[in-house]
């Protein structure tokens, strides 16, 4: 690995950063304590920064020579509301909240490449350092733009990267065009007439026909898409009734769409819009359709992929730099990628055997209780970032 020394030499105090972090976790929105962790240190190192964009975001900006270029690296600072199970020394101390998803080592690994850059501005031009609210389900970076990031601090291109559980310590993955999917979800309430189970014939029954409502929206992903275009479409909750002797007044039906296009969530809204209004129609009843797009598809522009990728064997080796299987899982950086040209990449975060002794006995997945970020990751991910502008910003 080539590793830029001087990060190597910082890692204890920005490891000690990084499980600050994790003890004090705070909610989409909430990230108060952890803004003002981050705006301490930049301003510290000599860094100014800008603050609120997205609520309780920050941007730390990094000037060097004379160019009007610049490029902007993001890490995302905001917790889950789960109760975690480790009992290490940085556990949580927020009861029900904890970094369950690694986004503490993702600002400590920014941080450790901001301070770099404090003290080596080996490019030319601006480095954006985008701290950012709310990955998990608020779209803070949909908030970011809403509040004028873009046109506050312009850049021609943004980069992000999340640790990746699998993955080997040292490896990287990355992946041309769609490499996470959108998430929307669904809600649909089927209005009857509820009567006695013994007379259902004095009533109209919503249950058989959330049933064939089911069953229909299956034939959207069989039948209507196109069969090598990927989408999930899952129910996940039906509801009705609160006796066994009545025949209920409605039903409803929920669940979420994954896809890797916009135009697959458009066709599945659609057909399922109909399917719900004319199976309701078909049994005497009526409906209410609700369809909520939450993040879209996370789609990496080429020439942006290819660049990363020769940062990264520049950093790790060719041997570790992977071709990332894309998941349904979904990413709110998508929205930044809708806006700029980038790419969003993993760095492994191994198999668990590097948390410490107290640790919950469940596997370190993420979005588990018995997680924890590598601190191994450190030095790896923030020389990434470092070789990633200085290369971008090199006098050409």
């Amino acid at each position: 690995m080539q590793l830029v020394e001087e990060i190597i030499a910082q890692h204890a105090e920005i490891r000690a950063l990084r499980r600050d972090i994790h003890a004090h976790p705070e909610l989409k929105f909430e990230e108060f304590r952890t803004a003002d962790l981050v705006a301490a240190r930049l301003e510290e190192w000599g860094i100014p920064c800008v603050r609120g964009l997205g609520g309780t975001g920050v941007v730390g900006i990094v000037k060097a020579g004379s160019s009007g270029r610049a490029i902007g690296l993001r890490a995302d600072m905001d917790a889950l509301p789960m109760t975690e199970f480790n009992k290490f020394p940085h556990a949580s101390r927020n009861e029900g909240k904890m970094h369950a998803c690694g986004h503490d080592g993702h600002t400590a690994m920014l941080l450790a490449a901001a301070r770099h850059f404090s003290k080596h501005r080996n490019f030319d031009g601006t480095v954006y350092l985008i701290f950012q609210p709310a990955e998990e389900g608020g779209g803070g970076a949909r908030e970011m733009i809403k509040d004028g990031i873009f046109e506050k601090f312009p850049m021609e291109a943004v980069f992000g990267m999340h640790n990746w559980p699998g993955l080997k310590a040292g490896q990287f993955a990355l992946k041309s065009g769609p490499v996470m999917g959108s998430s929307n979800e669904f809600r649909i309430r089927i209005h009857g007439k509820g009567a006695h189970a013994a007379m259902p014939h004095t009533g109209v029954d919503p249950v058989p026909v959330a049933c064939q409502m089911v069953q229909g929206f299956q034939t959207i992903i069989t039948r209507n898409k196109r069969p090598v275009e990927a989408a999930v479409l899952s129910v996940t909750m039906i509801h009705a009734g609160e006796a066994t002797n009545v025949v209920p007044d409605f039903a409803e039906i929920q669940g979420t769409l994954r896809t890797f296009t916009v135009e697959a969530i458009d066709l599945v809204e659609r057909r399922m819009q109909a399917i719900a209004e004319h199976t309701a129609a078909a049994f005497d009843c009526t409906v209410e359709f609700e369809f909520v797009r939450n993040y879209p598809p996370t789609i990496n522009h080429p020439a942006e992929t290819d660049f990363c990728r020769e940062v990264m064997i520049d950093v790790v080796g060719a041997d570790n730099v992977l071709e990332f299987e894309p998941t349904m899982g979904s990413e709110d950086f998508a929205y930044f990628l809708l806006e700029k040209p980038g790419c969003y990449v993993v760095i492994g975060n191994g198999e668990g055997g590097h948390r410490e002794a107290g640790h919950g006995m469940g596997p370190c997945v993420l979005h588990n209780p018995n997680y924890d970020f590598n601190d191994d990751l450190i030095p790896i991910g923030a020389s990434y970032w470092v070789r990633l502008a200085e290369r971008w910003l090199a006098a050409r």
